[in-house]
């Protein structure tokens, strides 16, 4: 069953994501990501320590941890998004 994971994105990647041109998430694999799941990827914004409430909802079309750092992976996130707020 595919799962919702809420992450923290700053204010830069955030943007990237928002325009297209940010495809990929780099994370610690420490919530065993699968393909189909959806994340919630929150802005943060790291100077006031708050969240600015705008999120975008994506899902995990891909995972590989192909020349990364122990317990980390790269996951593909769809071209949609599933909810913009």
């Amino acid at each position: 069953m595919n799962q919702s994971h809420k992450l923290k994105v700053w204010p830069e990647y955030y943007k990237e994501l928002l325009t297209g041109r940010k495809t990929f998430e780099i994370r610690n694999n420490d919530r065993d990501f699968k393909i189909g799941d959806v994340l919630v990827l929150k802005e943060f914004d790291p100077i006031r320590n708050i969240f600015t409430k705008r999120e975008i909802h994506k899902a995990v079309t891909y995972i590989t941890d192909f020349n990364q750092a122990d317990g980390f992976v790269v996951m593909g996130l769809s071209r949609e998004f599933l909810s913009l707020i």
